[in-house]
């Protein structure tokens, strides 16, 4: 069964973090620690954004992420159903 293409970059993006999601909760399942995991999604990550766009640009993009961190951008808040 093949999949249908994907229309638009956030309906990648979103199937993309789908597949991360998906691969992280199988490490996870598997014994693994969550922060491990986070460490080796981030540095897959950036292996991946430095090889497409350089060093100097994927630095660039990174300096952004302290602010976005702070205000809560990559905050899940979960809850409870009554």
């Amino acid at each position: 069964m093949t999949s249908a293409p994907i229309d638009s970059d956030q309906e990648a993006k979103r199937a993309a973090l789908g597949y991360v999601s998906e691969a992280f909760a199988e490490g996870c399942l598997d014994g693994l620690d969550g922060d491990c995991m986070a460490q080796a999604a981030l540095f897959a990550a950036f292996q991946e954004l430095v090889q497409t766009y350089g060093e100097e640009a994927t630095a660039r993009y990174a300096e952004g992420f302290p602010d976005r961190i702070r205000s809560g951008a990559y905050t899940v808040t979960h809850h409870p159903h009554h």
